[in-house]
Parts: C-alpha cells; sequence; structure tokens
C-alpha cells in the first residue's frame, strides 16, 4: 500500500515553486495538512512595510489544500486545482513564519471540497482562508 502522505511531502518537496517559497510539510495525515513558510526577504511584497507577498500566501493555501486532497484515503492519487477562493483577513506580521492547515471535508467520485487558513504566531487572527475545490483520481 502507498504512503499517501510520504507522496505528498515529496511532491510538495519536488515543486520547484515550494522550494523557492521555503515550504516546510508539517503534519500529513487523512485528508488533513499542515504547511509552514518562513518569512523571507525575497517574498517581500511591500518593500516599506515588510509584509510578504500575498501570492506567496496564496500558493501556500494552495500547495496546502492539495496535500491534503493527496493525503484523503478516498483519493487514487494526485489532484489539480478546480476553483481555489482565498479571503484576505489582514496582512501577515513581517519575521513570522505563515502556516497553512487544510482540511479536505468532502470528497466525491471526481471533486474534493478543501478549507483551509493561514496564520502567523497570531493563532486567534487569521492571515487569511481558503475554500476550494480540487480534482480526485479515481479509483482502479
Amino acid at each position: 500500500m502507498v504512503d499517501k502522505t510520504l507522496l505528498a511531502r515529496q511532491f510538495i518537496q519536488a515543486l520547484p515553486h515550494s522550494v523557492m517559497l521555503g515550504m516546510e510539510p508539517k503534519e500529513m495525515g487523512e485528508g488533513v495538512a499542515t504547511i509552514c513558510m518562513p518569512y523571507k526577504e525575497e517574498l517581500i511584497g511591500d518593500p516599506v512595510t515588510g509584509v510578504i507577498h500575498g501570492g506567496a500566501v496564496s500558493a501556500l493555501m494552495d500547495t496546502c489544500c492539495g496535500a491534503a486532497v493527496m493525503c484523503h484515503p478516498r483519493n487514487a492519487g494526485g489532484t489539480a486545482t478546480i476553483d481555489l477562493r482565498i479571503d484576505y483577513m489582514r496582512a501577515a506580521t513581517p519575521g513570522q513564519t505563515i502556516t497553512a492547515v487544510a482540511t479536505c471535508y468532502h470528497i466525491t467520485r471526481s471533486v474534493a471540497f478543501v478549507r483551509a487558513v493561514a496564520l502567523d504566531a497570531d493563532s486567534e487572527n487569521p492571515v487569511a482562508t481558503a475554500t476550494g475545490a480540487f480534482t480526485v483520481e479515481a479509483r482502479k
């Protein structure tokens, strides 16, 4: 039997954008994923404030949602984003790691539905939330 969490980790660590952004897979389980993205000066979107670019946060959330789908027991393999809505609540605090946590909460024969949150050290005040739909590979 294939260890889906290992495959998800390997996939994240092989994606060029994940590597460049410094994404670090943390917890992976059945339909859940947590990925951290440490603060890097190269990711600053506003040089005056030092705030990380929203595109880096989007990539983190998309990758984390995909990892949650890959780890779901009813998904036979890979996945791709169909639709992803991200609501930004506030700017991430400069200098802090951003952590995304995603849960695949419903899955059909061809579509997985995911929710995610991005947090910095203030875990009570999200940086962003996301909801999305992802492809699911049919079981053979």
